[in-house]
């Protein structure tokens, strides 16, 4: 009888020591995939998943996980809107961005939306791992290619204005050409609110302007929405 209670005691020990994790992803498969390899491995424990940014707040707030494994291309609502909104609100999990994307367009504004780490869906399982558990201790975990890119962006920044659109902010941009509204954008991108306001800072910023009209018009004056009416 004592033999059962003190492994009781040993399991509770256990479970309260465990990083707790919500899987954010828009892939069933891949939100399958994660939450068997961590439910297989000891020291993890997977309260829940989300398939959209605006559905990982949800969660997020009813689940208060140590940590939250962010996707960043989701059709209901971005990573980095999610990531922004979660910093600005104070909330304790830390995120752990596991992404396909590593280019620049989509690193730096997770980083500076406040991700606490950013990883490649081709990491070995023991670097995802130990990356967990050290953005769970509030660690900066950096897959080297990313890591990489930002030492780069410290060392030459590029100048105001000069920086590349994404496919994304040029879809954006584009709608914005023809007047549609920031809610109709979201409707036919099949993204948040939240999600093209965001589009519009980083594109703004980019063409060195601080709003539509003066995006469209720039755009147009280097030929990255062709011609007017054209």
């Amino acid at each position: 009888m004592s033999d059962e209670m003190i492994d009781e005691a040993s399991d509770g020990a256990h479970d309260e020591a465990a990083v707790s994790l919500l899987i954010v992803d828009d892939h069933p498969v891949v939100r399958d995939g994660l939450r068997g390899m961590f439910e297989s491995a000891p020291g993890f424990v997977v309260l829940g998943e989300a398939a959209g940014g605006e559905e990982a707040l949800e969660r997020a707030a009813a689940l208060d996980p140590d940590v939250i494994l962010m996707d960043l291309r989701m059709p209901g609502g971005g990573g980095v809107a999610a990531i922004a909104h979660l910093t600005r609100t104070g909330a304790r999990a830390k995120v752990l961005v596991l992404t396909t994307y590593d280019t620049d367009s989509d690193t730096l504004p997770a980083i500076e939306a406040g991700a606490t780490g950013y990883l490649l869906k081709d990491a070995p399982r023991e670097e995802l791992f130990t990356a967990v558990r050290a953005a769970a201790e509030g660690r900066t975990v950096l897959s080297p290619a990313v890591a990489s890119r930002l030492v780069s962006a410290v060392r030459a920044p590029k100048a105001p204005g000069n920086e590349p659109l994404s496919a994304r902010e040029r879809e954006v941009l584009a709608l914005v050409a023809k007047g549609t509204s920031n809610r109709e954008i979201a409707r036919e991108l099949f993204i948040s609110e939240a999600t093209v306001k965001t589009h519009l800072t980083h594109l703004y910023a980019k063409l060195g302007v601080n709003d539509r009209a003066a995006a469209v018009a720039t755009a147009y004056e280097r030929g990255i929405l062709g011609r007017p009416g054209g």
